[in-house]
């Protein structure tokens, strides 16, 4: 019999995604074999303290798993996070992390590159693809160089919003027609997003935008039906079946992607003709090795309701978990369910480390 896997689930986190972080690990904690792994849960709170927690995965979504979770001294933290105290082979006791982190510090290579120092296996992409997936102006220039199509964007940095808006906003209104998307170029899960319709929500989304990030991007609106598609593996990807969106709100903003989910409707498999849905799953997986990804990413397009030409929206290399997330959601409609998807990432995992290391 084959011994059980020590999988170190991290959660939480700094970034303005903490509570999705919440309700990610609770689900992927739920869906993990207990047979196959021993499973430790590592709580960081928004204040950025990391901490030791034991108790059940229900007091993760709401919160309430800080009351009994034990702080990690920073003096003991690497020592003690991942139980990395040596075995007579020399390696961490800890076989693979699994960081359920979202958005900055966590989602963006930062996590990674300590595993990597490490030298501990963990799910999902590795510090390049992370760093670039996280950032929306560095995606798409390796988007456009691949020969990916896309929506017209500029990026602006805080400090010139800051020193004269007026200037930004004058120059944006020479760019772009009204409405157009502001958002913070690292962050996910739709935070900070807003839909400006004119020049006064304009500043107003902008000087919103600047709380996340020191930069900001301005994406052209595109009259588009939302599509998604969810990679999976390295050196050979994988795609799944196709998934649309048809959000509550104006747009798929936050509080229709993860609270509302009820009145949001999410269809799988989209209702494309089998060749433009072909045709989504190629150019993901397109999307995927440009950014260098490896393990998982969820790929976000628009197909222009005129044209029908798809265009490449964002990736995401750390995508929800929740209960109404499209990435379990389309591998599940593909055929992969959940207990099967968590199995699947932690071999890739150890495939990927195996790879680079011996």
């Amino acid at each position: 019999m084959n011994e059980k896997l020590n999988v170190a689930i991290l959660f939480g986190g700094r970034s303005g995604e903490h509570e999705v972080s919440l309700m990610s690990a609770t689900n992927v904690i739920k869906a993990m074999d207990k047979d196959k792994y021993n499973i430790y849960t590592i709580g960081i709170t928004k204040a950025g303290i990391w901490m030791n927690y034991e108790g059940p995965a229900d007091k993760i979504q709401d919160g309430s798993w800080e009351q009994e979770a034990k702080k990690l001294d920073s003096s003991s933290l690497i020592k003690n996070l991942f139980s990395n105290i040596l075995n007579a082979d020399g390696k961490s006791s800890i076989d693979v992390v699994f960081p359920v982190l979202h958005g900055p510090h966590g989602e963006d290579g930062t996590v990674q590159g300590m595993l990597e120092v490490l030298g501990i296996p963990y799910v999902g992409c590795g510090v390049m693809g992370s760093a670039i997936g996280m950032d929306k102006e560095f995606s798409k220039l390796l988007f456009k160089a691949a020969g990916i199509p896309i929506g017209d964007y500029k990026v602006y940095y805080k400090h010139n919003i800051n020193g004269s808006v007026q200037c930004v906003v004058k120059d944006v209104e020479q760019c772009f027609e009204y409405p157009v998307f502001v958002k913070p170029v690292n962050m996910g899960s739709s935070v900070g997003i807003t839909k400006a319709h004119d020049r006064t929500e304009l500043i107003q989304a902008l000087i919103e935008a600047c709380k996340h990030d020191r930069k900001v991007i301005i994406e052209a609106f595109v009259n588009a039906r939302e599509l998604e598609c969810s990679v999976l593996g390295n050196n050979e990807p994988i795609a799944s079946g196709v998934g649309e969106i048809v959000p509550s709100h104006e747009f798929y903003d936050y509080v229709a992607k993860y609270f509302d989910g009820d009145n949001s409707k999410i269809i799988i498999p989209a209702q494309l003709p089998a060749e433009k849905a072909e045709e989504v799953r190629q150019l993901a997986i397109k999307a995927y090795k440009a950014v260098d990804c490896c393990g998982m990413a969820r790929v976000d397009l628009f197909m222009e309701k005129t044209t029908g030409q798809i265009l490449i929206n964002e990736i995401n290399t750390i995508p929800g978990f929740t209960r109404i997330s499209m990435y379990p959601k389309l591998w599940e409609a593909s055929g992969l369910n959940y207990g099967e998807l968590i199995n699947k990432l932690i071999a890739l995992a150890i495939e990927r480390y195996r790879e680079k290391n011996l």
